[in-house]
């Protein structure tokens, strides 16, 4: 059972992984570019998108700490899974309203403010990536590590 719980929170780990790297950094740069798409439109469809990958996200993330409870918060997998979640619930709760809020803004024909928030989310996805994969591939290492022994 323990085995099968490691290898369902890599899988998971992964898979977000591919998510936010398939979305955030080839998808929605995309779209703007597509013949026919405008800026309302984009923002209509970007909306969509990226509240149904916070679900999903949250999803995932409430799958693997469930796989990986009880959490010993003595090595540096437990560190990096704690700013995943901090990182998600930040994202969640204070940076996807603003963006979304901005996009409400534009949609309704009214100018949004400059803001530096778009330039945030960004590094904040580069990092949440960056820490997944991090994950994905210490777990992946102690499965390995372990069916040695």
């Amino acid at each position: 059972m323990y085995q099968m719980k490691k290898l369902i929170a890599c899988f998971c780990l992964i898979f977000w992984a591919g998510l936010i790297a398939g979305i955030s950094f080839l998808e929605a740069p995309l779209k703007f570019q597509a013949p026919g798409i405008t800026i309302q439109l984009g923002l209509g469809i970007g909306q969509l998108v990226f509240q149904a990958l916070n679900k999903i996200e949250m999803i995932l993330l409430a799958i693997i700490l469930i796989c990986s409870f009880p959490i010993p918060f003595k090595n540096i997998k437990s560190g990096l899974l704690v700013m995943l979640a901090i990182i998600l619930l930040a994202d969640t709760f204070w940076l996807l309203p603003l963006l979304d809020e901005r996009a409400k803004m534009i949609l309704a024909g009214i100018p949004a403010p400059a803001t530096h928030h778009h330039i945030l989310y960004i590094i904040v996805e580069s990092i949440k990536l960056l820490l997944l994969i991090i994950l994905g591939y210490l777990n992946l290492n102690t499965l390995r590590y372990e069916k040695r022994y």
